[in-house]
């Protein structure tokens, strides 16, 4: 191919290039920059394209040479289907760089997505971009290398090669952002995927009957998750006292976590004492329920314990506090555990009150439950109730009238404990 003649090749570049490569008075604005490059790509000569396209080949091979010499560690991966691809990319950049040339508004095509694979293919492999970066900065060098030579030797002015080396790390910037958006979508697909299989997961987890161990253990393994003995359940629910809907808090990995239906909740591996501050920490924006460690199988029962506590919290059971640990509360879980039978535990029980006045009821239940507590310590009871001994022992004989031989009977003081408890907190327990 025959070269242009110089004076094509030279135009009036000169009195444009100190404006061009001056630093940017937007201090590095977009608008500005943008603007910068397309001026920059109208004042280069489009016969420079038919110099450098007969170089085109050379210049692959020596720029596949040189990142495999300056990335050693990259040099394995630039073999088969990949190593193709990536000669492939160098060839059609080159290509496409020449064609602007002539023509500033080509657009990428298919060939700009080349770089946005090389960005997922990165991703996919588990690297971050600075190899493939670094690719980029070696083959923009290896290019204008021999851009220079050959334009010297075509004689094209200092100034218009000097504008061409703009273009062409501005090209090179171009190629970076087409890689680096294909990275970020791979990162959300991969985020995506590894989320749905992680709330897949939860609800095996939770499932009843359960879940196979080993098809578990399965898809554990997809989820990237160890499978543990032993785990956990959080039932949580937003403050009352939070304006807004709280931020959803963030944890390692180990904890499955679902906050998309009207229950959010959380499971994980039993953390044991030397981690529930890092967990309490984690939920100081939400009322929050932690249940007791069981077995993996019986996460179920965990979460339903949690969400029963949070119940037993919003009925005044249990102390109003932001996070609940249901290990320091397996009494009143367990009496609470089946509302409409502890009902009927209470009514049957405490039937001989019921004629009563509501104050007298009252004082006599009171007075019963601290005596069956106190083992029947009249000074004891006295002292927690702040009442004259006297009366006290008042209280009891009108008790022994009501309840005879039961308070006698162990069966039936145990009963009496479960009722009156249950009704402290209530006429009923529903």
């Amino acid at each position: 191919m025959s070269e242009p003649p110089r004076a094509e090749l030279s135009c009036s570049v000169e009195a444009d290039y100190d404006s061009l490569t001056a630093p940017s008075r937007g201090g590095g604005d977009d608008e500005e920059r943008g603007s910068r490059v397309r001026r920059l790509w109208e004042l280069l000569p489009s016969g420079l394209a038919g110099v450098f396209r007969p170089k085109v080949d050379d210049v692959t091979s020596e720029v596949m040479r040189e990142i495999q010499r300056a990335l050693p560690a990259y040099a394995g991966h630039l073999e088969g289907e990949f190593g193709s691809t990536a000669a492939a990319g160098v060839q059609q950049a080159i290509h496409h760089f020449l064609d602007r040339l002539g023509n500033p508004a080509a657009g990428y095509d298919d060939r700009g997505r080349v770089f946005h694979r090389l960005g997922r293919h990165e991703m996919q492999q588990g690297r971050s971009l600075d190899m493939l970066q670094t690719a980029y900065r070696v083959g923009a060098r290896v290019s204008w290398r021999r851009a220079s030579e050959v334009g010297t030797r075509a004689g094209i002015p200092v100034a218009t090669l000097c504008l061409l080396a703009e273009a062409l790390f501005a090209y090179i910037d171009e190629l970076s952002a087409l890689s680096i958006e294909g990275y970020a979508a791979a990162q959300t697909e991969a985020t995506g995927t590894l989320e749905r299989r992680r709330r897949r997961l939860m609800d095996l987890i939770l499932a009843d009957p359960p879940t196979a161990p080993q098809s578990l253990a399965d898809f554990a393994a997809t989820a990237h998750w160890a499978v543990p003995e032993r785990v956990i359940a959080v039932a949580m629910e937003p403050a009352d006292d939070d304006a807004s809907e709280p931020a959803q808090p963030s944890f390692g990995d180990d904890v499955l976590v679902n906050f998309e239906d009207g229950a959010p909740c959380l499971v994980l591996p039993d953390p044991g004492p030397h981690r529930h501050p890092a967990l309490v920490a984690g939920l100081s924006h939400w009322q929050s329920a932690i249940g007791p460690a069981v077995a993996l199988r019986d996460a179920r029962h965990s979460l339903r314990c949690a969400r029963q506590a949070l119940e037993l919290v919003r009925r005044g059971v249990l102390p109003a506090k932001r996070v609940t640990h249901c290990d320091r509360h397996l009494f009143e879980l367990c009496l609470f555990s089946d509302a409409p039978l502890t009902d009927e535990l209470v009514t049957s029980a405490l039937a001989p009150l019921d004629e009563l006045p509501p104050r007298q009821h009252r004082k006599l239940a009171g007075t019963l439950l601290a005596w069956l507590e106190t083992r029947g310590n009249v000074r004891e009871v006295s002292r927690r109730l702040q009442m004259h001994p006297q009366t006290v022992r008042s209280h009891i004989q009108q008790l022994e009238g009501l309840f005879g031989s039961g308070l006698d009977d162990p069966a039936h003081r145990f009963d009496l404990v479960l009722a009156l408890r249950a009704a402290r907190y209530g006429t009923r327990a529903g």
